[in-house]
């Protein structure tokens, strides 16, 4: 069971071309947002679709692969866990944001 104390599913497509960069221990980082969508019938019986969006990061192997492979559009499946973490902008106001740490993908959808 300890593997289910902090464990993200999604399936979804990305928002946005992931952003891709070296850091300080000279791995990769990369940076995505994915749009994971419901469809429901409310009351009156019409079909309500909700998108959520979500941050990913990813590091090393996994952060090349996302370089190499996948842009806006692209449809994937992750695992990982979900991250909390503060920064300070360049305002100096100190900022909170929740991610998703990817340790699986599988691209999903055709080849292009």
């Amino acid at each position: 069971m300890n593997a289910l104390r902090n464990k993200v599913q999604l399936i979804g497509n990305l928002g946005m071309n992931p952003e891709v960069k070296v850091i300080d221990n000279g791995k990769k980082l990369a940076k995505m947002s994915i749009a994971t969508n419901e469809s429901y019938k409310n009351a009156k019986g019409e079909l309500i679709k909700d998108t959520q969006w979500h941050n990913l990061v990813a590091f090393g192997k996994t952060a090349e692969i996302i370089e190499k492979y996948l842009k806006k559009g692209s449809e994937i499946a992750v695992e990982g866990k979900l991250v909390n973490r503060s920064y300070t902008d360049k305002e100096g106001i100190k900022r909170y944001i929740s991610e998703i740490q990817v340790s699986e993908l599988l691209m999903l959808g055709g080849k292009e």
